[in-house]
């Protein structure tokens, strides 16, 4: 009987730690307008942590208090550009997820199109010197008798 008193017990406890650790889901805000404003934003804006995703992918926490602030600064009635101009104040152009072409990004947009136009002429290259090695020299008569034996073989 005091083993089964005790379980219950333990239960109860158990049950009420449990309840405490369980967050209460956030409200959506009641303003539908701000909630489009902030659902366009955090597909712009890379996640800091996650580094390949948007906010609206993320589940980063520090992507989830993003979401919060730029619904914050929506709710006080700034505009898209606005916000995205505060963030970029904050951390760079980095928090863009298409980081506008400027002097300190034009190796980003450029680069892949140089390396592509860089691996073609050195593959070019490279046919063009394997198609002369191979037809340049013919074959002495020593090359051409051993080539015959190992056919007649």
């Amino acid at each position: 009987m005091l083993n089964k008193l005790l379980n219950l017990v333990a239960a109860c406890f158990l049950m009420q730690a449990l309840n405490l650790s369980a967050q209460e889901a956030q409200p959506m805000q009641n303003n539908a307008a701000v909630e489009v404003q902030v659902q366009r934003l955090s597909t712009q804006l890379r996640c800091l942590v996650c580094q390949n995703q948007t906010l609206a992918d993320s589940h980063a926490a520090l992507a989830q208090d993003l979401v919060q602030e730029i619904r914050e600064m929506a709710a006080k009635g700034m505009s898209d550009q606005e916000i995205i101009d505060y963030l970029v104040a904050r951390y760079g152009d980095f928090v863009r997820y298409r980081p506008p072409l400027k002097a300190s990004t034009v190796l980003l947009w450029l680069g892949p199109f140089a390396l592509l136009l860089i691996g073609g002429f050195g593959l070019f290259l490279q046919l063009r010197r394997r198609q002369t090695m191979a037809s340049d020299a013919p074959l002495t008569a020593e090359e051409t008798r051993k080539v015959r034996e190992l056919l007649n073989k």
